[in-house]
């Protein structure tokens, strides 16, 4: 039977062990040009590289899309320079890794963006406030984006997935379609509202997801693209009528694709208001690797495995107090240090760069 510490083929690549680290904003690039701060991120992911793979944190595909003040971005030379010094560090620790790349859509405030215009798949406003650092901002209402504007929008995800191939030196990308950012208001009805090709019918809220993955898998290769989603979470003000079936829907429609590395899905709600099997239903449908994360144990994740529901695990907080996840993991009564909520947007190398290791807690 697999485990956690079964290898793994994931597109092109040969994985040592199925214990991913999932992708975690943790606020560490500069505010107004979004340049990765390369002294705090290559030795943070460098001391992770024992990951089977580390998904990099989400990424901004443009300019104008900031959900998060100080979140890196794939769209200029300097931030991409400073990923290749970055991913350069994870593969001389022998690791490998991905860049989850995205688009906010109406997650994204002008007042985080230098005023710039929000655009939504609809004009639909969240209710939720947003957090900037010069105090609380009031929702803002998007404006729709134009039929004649989504495959421009497409192909930014496509020039930003080169540019992380390409120039970066990622071994592929993982679409961010999850979590009620540009793509997932237009996967869900609760925000989609449009009466065009890419609204009303499950069919058509899904074109958009399917637009991106099919320009982004002839940019750089199906086999070093991968996707993350997730149809029950009502994070950022989002759901669906029918979270159940638009699942089965994604999930037969992305076995029409060439096959993708994998498909990463966030298995509950993170605001605990829908319940469901999600899992299951990507496990019947989609004929590919299906990783999943949210709350996963040790153990809980080796029983998945071995019982063939998922094909890996990606796990977020575990892995930013412990940079020695998967030696911990083998040794399984080692305990897990605990993780410094405060510290996860703050900035600086306190509760990024001070978690002890194993062999570090060892007294000389």
């Amino acid at each position: 039977m697999s485990s956690l510490f079964t290898p793994l083929t994931v597109g092109s690549l040969q994985l040592p062990n199925r214990v991913f680290m999932a992708p975690l904003t943790r606020c560490r690039a500069t505010p107004d040009t979004h340049v990765p701060i390369v002294e705090l991120i290559a030795p943070y992911y460098a001391a992770r590289a024992t990951a089977g793979l580390i998904i990099a944190e989400c990424s901004m595909i443009a300019p104008g899309a900031s959900a998060f003040y100080a979140e890196p971005g794939v769209y200029s030379l300097e931030q991409l320079a400073a990923w290749k010094v970055i991913t350069d560090a994870v593969h001389a620790q022998g690791g490998k890794i991905f860049c989850q790349i995205w688009h906010a859509g109406r997650a994204a405030h002008p007042e985080l963006n230098r005023g710039a215009e929000t655009v939504s798949s609809s004009a639909v406003v969240m209710t939720k406030t947003t957090h900037t650092p010069f105090g609380k901002a009031a929702p803002v209402t998007p404006r729709a984006l134009g039929t004649h504007e989504v495959d421009a929008v497409v192909q930014l995800f496509a020039v930003a997935a080169r540019n992380c191939v390409e120039l970066g030196g990622f071994d592929g990308v993982e679409i961010h379609g999850a979590n009620g950012y540009l793509v997932d208001q237009f996967l869900k009805d609760g925000v989609n509202r449009r009466e065009d090709s890419y609204g009303g019918c499950v069919e058509n809220r899904v074109r958009f997801l399917m637009d991106v993955l099919a320009a982004v898998g002839a940019a750089i290769g199906f086999d070093k693209l991968a996707v993350r989603l997730a149809p029950l979470n009502t994070e950022n003000d989002i759901a669906d009528s029918d979270p159940f079936g638009l699942a089965t829907h994604v999930a037969n429609a992305l076995n029409e694709l060439p096959p993708l590395a994998y498909v990463h899905i966030l298995r509950h709600d993170l605001l605990g208001q829908l319940q469901g099997d999600v899992e299951g239903i990507f496990r019947r449908h989609y004929k590919g690797v299906l990783v999943s994360n949210a709350s996963y144990t040790r153990d809980e994740a080796n029983t998945a495995i071995a019982t063939g529901r998922v094909d890996a695990i990606a796990f977020g907080k575990p892995f930013i107090a412990n940079p020695d996840l998967v030696a911990r993991f083998q040794q399984s009564k080692v305990e897990l240090n605990d993780v410094d909520r405060a510290t996860f947007y703050k900035g600086g190398a306190v509760g990024y760069l001070d978690y002890p290791t194993l062999v570090s807690s060892v007294a000389p």
